[in-house]
């Protein structure tokens, strides 16, 4: 039978006051233990957030993003918010900027052979010159290839080099793929969009589509879909031929359709990426593939009031400087900006600099 405090008092021969010392001496201890538990729950979790914050900058800190004033998160002016609208989703779907011919074409004075700005939520040409004039594209074909991959492939998929990667024009840019290599497709669809790798290019075509004849077919098949009626590919990376070309005009159709994944505006919106995979005798590799994007690297610097979100790139001998970016306005309202065929680095960028300050005008 449990005994009172007072019983409990009497029996062990103690005194009102000491009796009150003792049970005031209980009560503080149990206050300290209180105090040293809460103590202890929070050093753990401090830990564990450290333990996540070592993990984070020690093993994902290669994976680096853009960092802008409006970032492609934020929920006011990122993309998230343009795609999360109904009606701009519906509009970036089907309601598409259209125009007959040149557009504003007083505004500016370009040596570029094609250009023009698209306004994606006033669905609007703000200028175009030479739009639908066949041309060359260079690397811009890659976004067409990053499109069908995010349509037809799994980018989980591990995928073995092949000799394939050989069949490339010698000195083109590359991710510096080896034969034997294995890399997810994700892993391969970065690397030929950030570095502009035609070797990755090549192997994304064969994993795909079980060849690069059949790939390059969807190519075409996917640009018919989308209107893209002044457009014929030959190849998925943009090496020089004769029968590839494209139009400014189906360079927007394309880069607009490429827009409706997420995993494609990652990939734009990035100044690298770091990747580890095997080579094929199941060594590790590890690299981190650089933008081409002199926006991104530092060498070029948008006019006030444009951020750029990014885009791809392209060079060759026959289709000169060329360059297609997504931009917003500080307001986070989209645009597509092309050019093709400036006669330089130099003048592409000075030139594309032009075009974009239409934008705040």
């Amino acid at each position: 039978m449990k005994c009172t405090d007072e019983e409990a008092r009497i029996r062990l021969g103690y005194s009102e006051r000491e009796w009150a010392r003792l049970l005031e001496q209980e009560k503080q201890e149990k206050k300290r233990n209180r105090r040293l538990a809460l103590l202890l729950a929070g050093l753990l979790l401090l830990a564990v957030f450290m333990g996540f914050l070592v993990y984070y900058l020690v093993f994902r800190s290669h994976d680096y993003t853009l960092s802008y004033p409006y970032e492609s998160t934020d929920t006011v002016f990122g993309i998230g918010t343009i795609l999360d609208d109904p009606d701009v989703e519906d509009g970036f779907a089907s309601s598409l900027c259209v125009a007959t011919g040149d557009v504003n074409s007083s505004a500016l004075s370009l040596d570029s052979y094609s250009a023009a700005l698209f306004d994606i939520n006033g669905q609007e040409v703000l200028y175009a010159k030479d739009m639908f004039t066949e041309r060359s594209p260079a690397s811009i074909t890659k976004i067409m290839t990053a499109l069908v991959t995010l349509k037809y492939g799994n980018l989980d998929d591990q995928v073995t080099v092949t000799s394939t990667i050989l069949n490339i024009e010698e000195g083109s840019s590359v991710c510096d793929l080896k034969v034997g290599d294995v890399l997810s497709l994700k892993q391969m669809l970065y690397g030929m969009m950030i570095a502009s790798g035609n070797d990755a290019a090549m192997m994304i075509a064969e994993h795909v589509a079980g060849s690069v004849d059949a790939f390059v077919e969807l190519m075409n098949e996917e640009a018919e879909a989308i209107g893209a009626t002044s457009t014929h590919f030959t190849n998925p990376h943009g090496l020089t031929d004769s029968d590839h070309y494209t139009s400014v005009y189906d360079i927007y159709l394309i880069f607009n359709a490429a827009m409706q994944y997420d995993t494609f505006l990652d990939i734009i919106n990035r100044e690298n990426y770091y990747a580890e995979y095997t080579d094929a005798d199941g060594n590790a590799v590890a690299v981190t593939w650089d933008s081409t994007n002199h926006y991104f690297t530092g060498t070029a610097t948008a006019p006030d009031g444009v951020v750029i979100y990014g885009g791809k790139t392209g060079t060759t001998s026959d289709a000169g400087y060329c360059l297609s970016l997504m931009t917003k306005d500080l307001y986070g309202n989209p645009y597509i900006a092309i050019i093709l065929h400036a006669d330089s680095s130099d003048s592409l960028y000075t030139e594309m600099n032009s075009l974009l300050s239409l934008i705040t005008e």
